[in-house]
This record gives C-alpha cells, structure tokens and sequence, in this order.
C-alpha cells in the first residue's frame, strides 16, 4: 500500500490506520520524500504532522508528512525507484 497525503484521506482516516498497523506490526517501510531521497526503517510514532522512522545504523529520521512523496512497505528493489 501507498500512502499520499491529501485531505480525503484524512477524511476517511486511511492513512492514520494504516500507519498504525505499520507502528505496531514493526513493519519495514521505505519513506520516499518530495526531493528523492528515501529512507529505510520502522515507523515508531506518528502524529498530524510528521512521522518517525526509527533505523538500524542510523539516527532516528522526523519527517513532516508534506515532505513524504510516499511510504511503501520494505525496500524499493534496485531500478525500481521513483
């Protein structure tokens, strides 16, 4: 599943359960921001405005969700990116 920020869902409240079904299973997602960039990790909170992804090796990331292209689960395989 793909998450794109936008004032249906947060309607509908799509994107809050979905994002705590990805908090609490510990799921692995790969957060792909507006400038390209991804980061690889769990999400471990959320709120109206951001979230953060907690990553081995790595400092915990808070990201603003209007920076958030898209989040999808595990990793994007190589050459599929974008």
């Amino acid at each position: 599943m793909v998450i794109r920020s936008s004032r249906v869902e947060d309607q509908t409240n799509a994107e809050s359960a979905y994002l705590a079904k990805l908090i609490h299973g510990k799921i692995p997602v790969t957060v792909k921001l507006v400038n390209d960039e991804e980061i690889y990790g769990w999400i471990e909170y959320c709120d109206r405005s951001f979230i953060r992804v907690t990553r081995e090796n790595a400092p915990n990331a808070f990201i603003y969700k209007d920076q958030i292209k898209f989040v999808v689960e595990g990793k994007i395989p190589e050459g599929r990116h974008g």
